[in-house]
């Protein structure tokens, strides 16, 4: 499967907006929003800067697709299943996106954003209910115990990232024991819940795809 390899500030710039995708960087002087730097491309000034009711959707959809790490064959599949669930589908949406183990794993402060949490499942550092996965769509449950490996503990990516939690913690639906290196998924958050993507306008995502 195809994946994005080129400068990630560029995507923020594209978006207008700030994905974090970067950890500490994002929050620095250094990050591309903070500095004002234009959207990437020729004389961006020179583009007609009102955008139809398809080109809103379709960032929407970007920015959500970007800041979760996804290409767009998964998250449609995503999609789709979110609109097989019962109730909203946008909330659905949200509730599937946030029980992703590279999700949950940036969210435990394991890594600093959700690419370096993807290689951490990837490489087999990280266990759920004390069983390896390194599928890093695997859908977390309530109650499961998301963990680093006792081989990985050292790894000092993981123990800078974890200078996170004691800043600003977790996610009201997670606990962690920094300690340990141990975490777990109390429960499925809902839409209102994640309030760090509050300004993601989701039902525009649902009539993209609905056309």
């Amino acid at each position: 499967m195809a994946r994005y390899i080129g400068p990630v500030c560029r995507l923020c710039r594209t978006e207008g907006k700030k994905l974090f995708l970067k950890g500490e960087r994002c929050k620095s002087d250094k990050c591309a929003i903070n500095k004002k730097r234009p959207a990437p491309g020729k004389d961006p000034k020179g583009r007609v800067t009102k955008r139809s009711d398809y080109g809103l959707q379709l960032r929407e959809k970007q920015k959500l697709k970007r800041i979760y790490g996804m290409q767009e064959r998964q998250f449609k599949l995503f999609f789709e299943r979110a609109l097989r669930m019962p109730g909203i589908t946008g909330d659905n949406l949200f509730m599937l996106l946030e029980r992703r183990l590279d999700n949950v794993v940036y969210r435990l402060r394991f890594a600093v954003n959700r690419t370096q949490a993807r290689q951490l499942v990837l490489h087999g550092h990280v266990l759920v209910n004390g069983k390896s996965v390194n599928i890093p769509s695997y859908l977390v449950k309530p109650n499961d115990v998301i963990e680093i490996r006792e081989k990985s503990k050292g790894l000092t990516v993981i123990k800078e990232a974890l200078k996170e939690y004691g800043k600003s913690g977790v996610m009201p639906w997670l606990s962690l024991d920094p300690d340990a290196m141990k975490g777990t998924f109390l429960a499925i958050p809902r839409r209102s819940d994640v309030t760090d993507l509050a300004d993601i306008k989701e039902q525009m995502i649902v009539e993209l795809y609905s056309k």
